[in-house]
C-alpha cells in the first residue's frame, strides 16, 4: 500500500518555506552583526523586543525582533517566524493581542505577514488607502500572483521611503519641501477621488471591502456605460476625478472633457 501524505502544503505556505529559508540564510550574517552592535551599545530594552501578537485562527504567539528599525532590520529578524509558521511573507500586519482591530474575524483567516498590500500601497491616492481596508482587501482576494507582486514592490517601496527621509533631513531640501507643500492643491475628499493610474486599478481592481467604506453615489458615467480604469461591469463607479487644476470633475469623466 502506497503511503500518501495527509496534508499537502498550499502554494502560499510553500513560498514561505522556500523563499523565507533562503532569505534567512542570506540575512544571517547581517542579523548577527546587527545583534552584536546592539549588544555592545547596551540598549535599555535589550537586543530583542518580544511581544504577544495575534496569529492565524486567533492564536497568540510571541513575536521577537531586533530592537532597531534602521534599514528595517526588525523585519528581517522576523524571518524565523516565517519558517516556523507564525508569520507569512505577505499578509496583514501582526497586531497586539487584545486590540480591537486584531479581533476582526477576517484578519484571523490568514497568517500575519512581514509585508503586505498596506505597506506598498498605503500612500496611494486611492479613496480607500487606509491600512485596515487594504489588509481586508488582501485577505478576501489574495492569491500567489498577488503575493509575488507585493514582494517585488516591497524593496522599491522601502528604498523610496528611506530616500524621502534622507532628502527631508538635508537643510537645503527641507526648505524647498516646505515651500512646495504650500503650493500643492488640497487633496480631494476620499469619496470623490478616483484611481488615476493603471497600477492603482491593478492592485485593487475596483473591488472594495464590504465593511468600513461609504457607498459612493452613482455618476453619469455609469448610465453611459463608461467606467474608470480597472472598474468591472456592474460595479458602482466612484464620483469625480482629479483634473489638471487639482479640482474634482463632477461629470465623472476622468479625462475632464
Amino acid at each position: 500500500m502506497m503511503w500518501r501524505p495527509q496534508h499537502r502544503l498550499e502554494p502560499k505556505r510553500l513560498l514561505d518555506l522556500t523563499l523565507g529559508s533562503a532569505l534567512l540564510v542570506l540575512a544571517a550574517p547581517l542579523l548577527t552583526a546587527a545583534a552584536l552592535v546592539l549588544a555592545l551599545s547596551r540598549p535599555a530594552n535589550g537586543v530583542f523586543l518580544r511581544d504577544y501578537r495575534t496569529g492565524l485562527n486567533g492564536r497568540p504567539f510571541i513575536l521577537s525582533s531586533l530592537a532597531t528599525r534602521r534599514f528595517r532590520l526588525d523585519l528581517l529578524s522576523r524571518l524565523p517566524h516565517v519558517v516556523r509558521g507564525d508569520l507569512s511573507l505577505v499578509g496583514p500586519a501582526p497586531l497586539k493581542v487584545g486590540s480591537a482591530a486584531g479581533a476582526a474575524p477576517w484578519r484571523q483567516l490568514v497568517r500575519p505577514g512581514l509585508t503586505g498590500l498596506a505597506q506598498v500601497r498605503r500612500h496611494s491616492p486611492l479613496p480607500w488607502d487606509e491600512a485596515p481596508l487594504l489588509d481586508q482587501h488582501y485577505v478576501e482576494h489574495h492569491w500567489l500572483g498577488l503575493d509575488l507582486a507585493i514582494l517585488a514592490h516591497t524593496l522599491p517601496a522601502l528604498c523610496k521611503a528611506h530616500t524621502r527621509r534622507l532628502t527631508l533631513r538635508l537643510p537645503w531640501q527641507s526648505s524647498r519641501s516646505a515651500q512646495a507643500s504650500r503650493r500643492l492643491p488640497r487633496r480631494l475628499p476620499r469619496r470623490l477621488a478616483l484611481p488615476y493610474s493603471r497600477s492603482d486599478a491593478y492592485w485593487l481592481g475596483a473591488v472594495r471591502p464590504d465593511a468600513g467604506l461609504p457607498h459612493a453615489r452613482r455618476s453619469q458615467a455609469t448610465s453611459t456605460g463608461r467606467h474608470p480604469v480597472g472598474a468591472q461591469a456592474g460595479a458602482p463607479a466612484p464620483v469625480g476625478a482629479p483634473a489638471g487644476n487639482g479640482t474634482a470633475d463632477r461629470s465623472g469623466d476622468p479625462s475632464g472633457s
